[in-house]
C-alpha cells in the first residue's frame, strides 16, 4: 500500500472516531498509527506502561470500535491499578485547607498558648479539681491542633512523593501508600469534627442486656460484649467492667462497661438499640436457624467536673456478695452494692426507680463511689435527651431513630451484617464480630450528625 493511500485511510479512521481525545479522557498519553491498521500505543500517564491494542478500523464501524475499546478498558482496569491523579491530590489539599478553617486552628493556637500560661501559676495545683479541668481544656485544644498537623504533614508528604514520582525517585506503590495515609488522616479528623455535641467528648458507659430466648440470647450478649471490647482495644481505649452477670448455661445476662478514650461516647452513641442475630444455633439439637436479640444502651460517663443534681434522700443501698471465680473476698464478704434511686421526671412528675449494681472492686466503699458516678451519668444522659428532644421534632423530615428499636441485623448464614437506619451493610461478618465496626459508626454519624441517639 502506498503512502498516499495509507494517509487517506488514517484520516478516514480518525473521522470515524476522535481517538486522540477519547483515549486521553481515560488517562492515556499517546496514540500512534502504524501500517494499514491503526495501532493504539497507549502509554498510561500514571504507570508509564505501554499498552497495545490493534484494531482494523477500516473494517469496523463507529459503534463496534466503541464497544471493543470499552471491553479493552474493563480488562485493563482489572489488571492495572492506576496511581492517584493530580485532581485527587488537589481534592485532598482542598479538604485539608477546609479543615483548617472549620476547626479554626489559628484561633486555637492562640487559645492553647493562653491556657498553658495559666497552668504555670505557682498556686495552680492548690485546687486539684480546677487544675484537672484546666489541664483537660489544654488537652482538648491540643488534640485538634495535633490532628490538623498530622493531616498537613500527610498531605505535604503526598505532594512531595507525587513530584518525586515524576522524576522516578519513588515508586508508584510508595505514592499510593502516602495517598491512603493522607486520606485516612483527613477522614478521621473530618469524622471527629462531626462530634460537636456537649457529651460527644466524654467517655462512655455501655450496657448490654440479653433478650428473651435463654441461653441463645445470653450467648449473643456475650458476643456483643467481645465485639465492643475488640473495638475499644483497636482504638486504644480503656475498658473497665463495672457489672457482670453470668448466663444460666453460657454467655451473660448483663454487663456494664466503662469505655474511656477520646470521644468514646460520640463514636458509640449510635450503638443504642436492639441488635438482632440470625444463625444456626449451636444450642439447638435439631440445628434450627434461630433469631436472638440483645439490647445495647450507651450513656456518657460523667466526671466530677460536670454538676448533676442528686437528691440524696431518694437513694437507698443494698449490699450483696459478689459472684465470680473465687478469691479471698468473693462470695464471703458483701462488697457488691446495689443503688436504688427514685427518679422523678421534672416535666411529667412520673416516678421511676433507677437501679445500678457495681461489683467492680473488692472494696465496698469504692463500689459505692463507682455506683454514684454511674448514677450521675444516667441522670446527665436523661437531661441531655430532653434537651435534644425539641431539636429532633424540628428535624421531622428526617428518618426517626426510636429508642430500643432494632438497629442492626447480624445474619451469619448469609454472611451479612446490615444497619437498618443507614442501610450500610457488609459481608465481613467475622471482621465485624472482631470489632471492625468503624464503617457502621461512620455511616451513622454521616447520616445523623447532630441528632440525639434517642428520644
Amino acid at each position: 500500500m502506498n503512502t498516499a493511500k495509507l494517509h487517506k485511510k488514517e484520516r478516514k479512521a480518525k473521522n470515524i472516531f476522535p481517538f486522540h481525545s477519547f483515549f486521553r479522557n481515560f488517562g492515556f498519553a499517546e496514540v500512534g498509527w502504524h501500517s494499514g491498521k491503526c495501532k493504539f500505543i497507549c502509554f498510561s500517564s500514571h504507570s508509564k506502561k505501554a499498552l497495545w491494542l490493534r484494531l482494523s478500523c477500516f473494517a469496523l464501524g463507529k459503534m463496534q470500535i466503541h464497544l471493543l475499546f470499552l471491553s479493552f478498558l474493563c480488562n485493563f482496569a482489572e489488571n492495572e491499578e492506576i496511581m492517584i491523579t493530580a485532581d485527587q491530590l488537589k481534592d485532598l489539599k482542598e479538604r485539608a485547607d477546609a479543615l483548617y478553617r472549620y476547626l479554626n486552628i489559628e484561633q486555637k493556637l492562640v487559645e492553647v498558648e493562653e491556657e498553658e500560661l495559666r497552668t504555670q501559676a505557682p498556686d495552680f495545683w492548690n485546687d486539684q479539681k480546677a487544675a484537672e479541668a484546666q489541664m483537660k481544656k489544654v488537652k482538648d485544644l491540643r488534640k485538634w491542633i495535633d490532628g490538623y498537623n498530622s493531616v498537613k504533614t500527610a498531605t505535604d508528604e503526598l505532594e512531595l512523593a507525587f513530584d518525586y514520582y515524576k522524576e522516578e525517585l519513588v515508586t508508584e506503590e510508595e505514592v499510593d501508600a502516602d495517598y491512603q495515609e493522607a486520606l485516612k488522616q483527613i477522614e478521621d479528623l473530618e469524622l471527629k469534627n462531626m462530634l460537636r455535641d456537649e457529651a460527644d467528648s466524654m467517655d462512655a458507659v455501655l450496657k448490654i442486656n440479653s433478650g428473651a430466648g435463654g441461653t441463645e440470647s445470653q450467648d449473643w450478649a456475650q458476643m456483643l460484649m467481645r465485639m465492643y471490647q475488640r473495638w475499644a482495644e483497636a482504638h486504644k481505649y480503656k475498658v473497665t467492667i463495672s457489672n457482670y452477670q453470668d448466663g444460666d448455661e453460657a454467655g451473660i445476662k448483663t454487663v456494664t462497661m466503662e469505655i474511656e478514650g477520646d470521644q468514646a461516647f460520640g463514636f458509640l452513641k449510635g450503638e443504642n438499640g436492639v441488635h438482632r442475630l440470625v444463625r444456626v444455633s449451636p444450642y439447638n439439637a435439631q440445628g434450627k436457624r434461630m433469631t436472638s436479640f440483645a439490647s445495647v444502651f450507651v450513656t456518657p460517663l460523667v466526671d466530677d467536673s460536670i454538676e448533676v443534681v442528686i437528691d440524696k434522700s431518694k437513694i437507698s443501698w443494698d449490699l450483696f456478695r459478689s459472684g465470680g471465680a473465687g478469691g479471698q473476698n468473693v462470695n464471703k464478704v458483701e462488697t457488691g452494692v446495689r443503688l436504688r434511686y427514685q427518679y422523678v421526671d421534672p416535666d411529667t412528675g412520673e416516678e421511676e426507680e433507677i437501679l445500678i449494681e457495681n461489683t467492680e472492686t473488692r472494696k465496698q466503699l469504692e463500689n459505692r463511689e463507682n455506683a454514684m458516678r454511674l448514677l450521675r451519668s444516667q441522670l446527665y444522659d436523661r437531661a441531655l435527651k430532653k434537651k435534644m428532644a425539641e431539636k429532633e421534632k424540628i428535624e421531622a423530615g428526617k428518618k426517626k431513630i426510636e429508642w430500643g428499636s432494632q438497629i442492626r441485623s447480624y445474619v451469619f448464614d448469609d454472611r451479612r451484617v446490615k444497619d437498618h437506619r443507614t442501610n450500610y451493610q457488609t459481608s465481613d461478618v467475622t471482621g465485624v464480630m472482631d470489632g471492625k465496626i468503624d464503617d457502621f459508626i461512620k455511616a451513622y454519624l454521616m447520616e445523623f450528625a447532630g441528632e440525639s441517639p434517642a428520644n
